[in-house]
């Protein structure tokens, strides 16, 4: 088994460096998808790999579950659509629309909440809502060199743990293809980044994880707290946005209306380079990330700690960074 996992890191990782050398060569060479001298290439990179490296983790096993067909075909949908985003900026609502679309497609492919007695209905409408929300909550992370990329590695990694530790080959497979070809784009956008990963980038990976999410078995149903697991996984750019949100609120401003509120800007803004605050928002992710994986493997009076706890920190963190002017 270990094997199989070391193919799909090698073979995710060196297609996402031939593909970035690749797509920079071209990008150069006929002035299309650059932003301030910066190729805007790391996005279809990424998606790229990832796609190859699942292409060829299928074609070794033989098959792959219906789900993660799924994820390939819509995640890719989604990575069109952000091209086609970097090269013209599309509309607040073409954008969503392009979301509804791959959306709808994973929902085909049974991808989606399967929360017992709510029913059918209402399970497609949260999963609209988690999908939207975790693909443009990954487009607000994209501030900072780095951060996005960093944090879809981190989350995936999670989503990889616990696949591994229920046993669960699909989810193992797309978790860790999807963390290396974020890892092979990151080392050209650790700051001063050399690539960035546009629009296509950022919600190709915040649809691809919350896709990810909705695929996994977290606990039986006696274990509730751990059902909460993939909200806390994705706790870190659930809670950036939130802040966004808030923040744009009290100052009387519509929510997607772009401003300088981003929590990283706030960091930068304390005197942090961009290299510290990078990493101290990593961290935030990390502890977010590893406690919802201890949450998915522990009681429901720990879990309840858990919980309370990553609250606590929430709170302190907006307490703190609510005060700062950018």
């Amino acid at each position: 088994m270990l094997i199989n996992y070391i193919l799909i890191i090698l073979s995710s990782f060196f297609a996402g460096i031939i593909f970035v050398l690749l797509l920079r060569k071209l990008s150069a060479r006929y002035n299309v998808l650059i932003y301030q001298r910066v190729p805007l290439i790391g996005g279809i990179a990424m998606g790229l790999s990832f796609i190859f490296a699942c292409l060829a983790a299928l074609l070794f096993y033989g098959n792959f579950p219906q789900e993660a067909k799924g994820i390939l075909i819509a995640s890719f949908i989604m990575l069109v659509f952000g091209v086609i985003d970097d090269w013209k900026e599309l509309s607040i609502l073409a954008k969503f629309l392009a979301q509804i679309i791959a959306t709808s497609l994973l929902i085909l492919f049974g991808v989606k909440t399967q929360i017992v007695y709510i029913g059918n209905p209402a399970n497609i409408i949260i999963t609209f809502i988690w999908v939207l929300g975790i693909s443009n909550a990954f487009n607000h992370l994209d501030v900072i060199d780095g951060l996005a990329a960093g944090c879809a590695i981190i989350v995936s990694l999670a989503f990889f743990s616990i696949a591994i530790l229920n046993n669960d080959l699909k989810v193992a497979i797309v978790s860790l293809a999807l963390a290396v070809a974020a890892f092979s784009f990151f080392i050209y956008n650790f700051p001063p980044a050399r690539i960035y990963m546009g629009n296509s980038g950022s919600h190709f990976l915040g649809f691809t994880l919350a896709a990810i999410a909705l695929i996994i078995s977290y606990a039986p149903l006696e274990r509730k707290t751990a059902l909460l697991s993939p909200l806390l996984i994705l706790g870190f750019p659930i809670f950036d946005t939130a802040f966004l949100i808030m923040v744009r609120l009290i100052k009387k401003s519509l929510p997607f209306k772009k401003s300088n509120d981003h929590l990283a800007l706030k960091f930068l803004a304390l005197g942090y380079s961009k290299k510290k605050a990078l990493l101290i928002m990593l961290g935030l992710c990390l502890f977010f990330s590893l406690s919802g994986i201890l949450l998915s493997q522990a009681s429901n009076l720990l879990g309840v700690i858990i919980i309370i706890f990553a609250g606590f920190v929430s709170l302190a963190l907006t307490k703190k960074m609510i005060k700062v002017v950018v």
